[in-house]
């Protein structure tokens, strides 16, 4: 052990068994501390578990500027522990865990396997080799007067004092997994700067669909269009019609600023390109060759391909003018406008933004109002959409907060 090391009797109490939690603990029980974690649950990582379920999309292989501007306005505050934790640190931390990873056509980069159950199962052996001690169904109270920690647990209410806490408690979405932002009231009464929890990663609500298309279309998917925001760039992708608006990884990509939108002017509007491989004069010259006696619909089906879903969207949402004046209709199938008037509940959001800010912790992710007490996580308010960003500043705020508690523990020492 070296004088930069902690006493291994300095004890530290981490609240919260996600990603960052876990990573956190990593760092300090390496390091000779000894860890109790504590989460509410009847196991850890269930919300990563529930992620990997369609494929664990661990991180993205792209270049770190485009990366880094992801996490878009928050982006100075998490370029220094992305830096520290890139995606080729955590994807060489997986394969020390025995997983093997690749890099989909997308660019994203999964476990080879594809699950999440391994990597968690080979990262909690080790875990427990390196001393951690985890506590399931221990849910963390707040503190007593004289700053003890309170734990509810199966036995009753215990009382803590560690030598440090940290707080890696998630989000407020998927309440059903443990993130229920339960612990916002607790900080709050403690001077702590807040920001008030919204969902992110989500889909949204229209004024309302017809009959028509919500009967037959809700649950269809939207391919191969773009989506924009008026003076943005389009990005290429796929979404979902539901029964009361529309969500898909091309939405939630967009969630942040169509959300800011709606706070702000009680609506959004975003413009989809239903054809993004076409330019207008080429839909145009399509669109304006003789039908005859064919329909519409089989004009718009042997012209352009546009029928199902596509053509169903056109025809809910474009003047009906503009079916007989082939400039209008072309420039409607490039930039259909859809209003969009409420986010979705904040447990049905994958992420949320809001939490602690960042201006409420220092360079090492500790609370400026409770020294000793540290964040990570999904808790600090950040968002970036899915596609391996969200869960690459789990892993990355967990390891700078770690660091920070070992830095702090070294200082009072």
């Amino acid at each position: 052990m070296t004088d930069s090391t902690p006493s291994p009797s300095r004890h530290v109490a981490i609240i919260g068994g996600g990603p960052a939690g876990l990573m956190a603990a990593e760092v300090l029980s390496q390091a000779g501390v000894r860890v109790d974690l504590y989460d509410g649950m009847p196991s850890v990582g269930r919300k990563f578990l529930l992620a990997g379920v369609g494929g664990m999309n661990i991180t993205h292989s792209e270049a770190y500027p485009a990366f880094l501007s992801r996490y878009a306005e928050r982006a100075p505050h998490m370029a220094p522990l992305l830096r520290a934790f890139d995606a080729d640190a955590l994807c060489q931390w997986i394969h020390e865990l025995g997983i093997e990873t690749f890099v989909g056509s997308s660019g994203r980069v999964f476990p080879t396997d594809m699950k999440a159950a391994p990597l968690l199962r080979a990262w909690l052996k080790r875990l427990r080799e390196s001393g951690v001690v985890i506590h399931t169904r221990h849910r963390w109270l707040g503190w007593q007067a004289d700053g003890q920690l309170r734990i509810d647990s199966p036995e009753g209410e215990k009382q803590l004092k560690p030598d440090a806490v940290l707080l890696a408690l998630g989000g407020g979405s998927w309440a059903r997994l443990g993130s229920d932002g339960a612990w916002m009231p607790l900080l709050a009464e403690r001077g702590v700067e807040l920001a008030p929890l919204q969902p992110s990663n989500c889909g949204f609500d229209v004024a309302g669909w017809s009959e028509v298309l919500r009967s037959k279309f809700a649950g269809a998917p939207l391919k191969n269009i773009a989506i924009a925001l008026e003076h943005s760039t389009p990005r290429l992708g796929e979404c979902v019609i539901t029964a009361s608006g529309i969500e898909g990884s091309l939405i939630y990509a967009w969630s942040a600023p169509i959300r800011e939108a709606i706070n702000q002017q009680g609506e959004a509007t975003i413009l989809i390109d239903l054809l993004p491989n076409k330019p207008v004069d080429k839909v145009q010259a399509a669109l304006a060759k003789p039908r005859g006696s064919r329909s519409m619909s089989k004009h718009l089906h042997s012209q352009l391909g546009l029928d199902g879903v596509k053509a169903a969207l056109l025809r809910e949402l474009a003047p009906a003018e503009h079916f007989n004046d082939p400039a209008q209709l072309a420039k409607a199938i490039k930039a259909l406008a859809l209003k969009l008037i409420k986010a979705r509940p904040l447990d049905e959001a994958i992420s949320s933004a809001g939490g602690v800010k960042f201006e409420a912790v220092d360079e090492n992710l500790m609370l400026k109002a409770l020294p000793g007490v540290f964040c990570a996580g999904e808790m600090l308010d950040w968002e970036a959409p899915t596609g391996g960003y969200l869960l690459t500043g789990c892993f990355a705020s967990g390891r700078a907060a770690g660091l920070g508690v070992l830095s702090w523990l070294k200082a009072q020492h």
